[in-house]
């Protein structure tokens, strides 16, 4: 059975001499997504990778902050997440984005039509059919705001 140290670099992460060690962010997300999970205490979590449980508390704010992107889940259930958009429209509607819509006209779309993504000074936009696993690919890949 390999031991706790084997364990570890085995996830990537660095030991040093003096017995430091040096998470990389995507073990720190990963353990961090594992201790969010239904049932999972940061207790059990945090001793099951040699850590000390405030460590673990303080990766799990930085998620909360967004300095930590964690990994998407892996699981067939549906989430929904509710959507809020500017109330620039005057027409006294609340902001929010019906769950279910109609497919919009391939040519006709209008600039509701359309997902986007801003960063900075920087605009992403894609098209509304495009699927959740791509809109959560390119988050991840944009990283975390600062």
């Amino acid at each position: 059975m390999a031991t706790m140290v084997e364990f570890l670099q085995d996830y990537g992460v660095d030991i040093r001499s003096n017995g430091q060690r040096r998470w990389p962010n995507e073990v720190k997300a990963r353990i961090v997504a594992e201790s969010l999970m239904p049932g999972a205490t940061v207790n059990d979590v945090a001793s099951r990778y040699g850590l000390r449980p405030n460590h673990l508390s303080e990766w799990r704010g930085w998620a909360r902050e967004g300095r930590l992107v964690l990994p998407a889940l892996d699981c067939d259930a549906l989430c929904f997440a509710q959507m809020v958009l500017p109330s620039d429209t005057g027409s006294g509607s609340s902001g929010l984005v019906p769950a279910v819509s109609a497919k919009p006209a391939a040519l006709g779309a209008s600039p509701r039509d359309t997902i986007e993504i801003a960063v900075g000074q920087i605009t992403i936009r894609l098209c509304c059919e495009t699927s959740s696993a791509r809109i959560a690919a390119i988050v991840q890949a944009i990283g975390p705001s600062s």
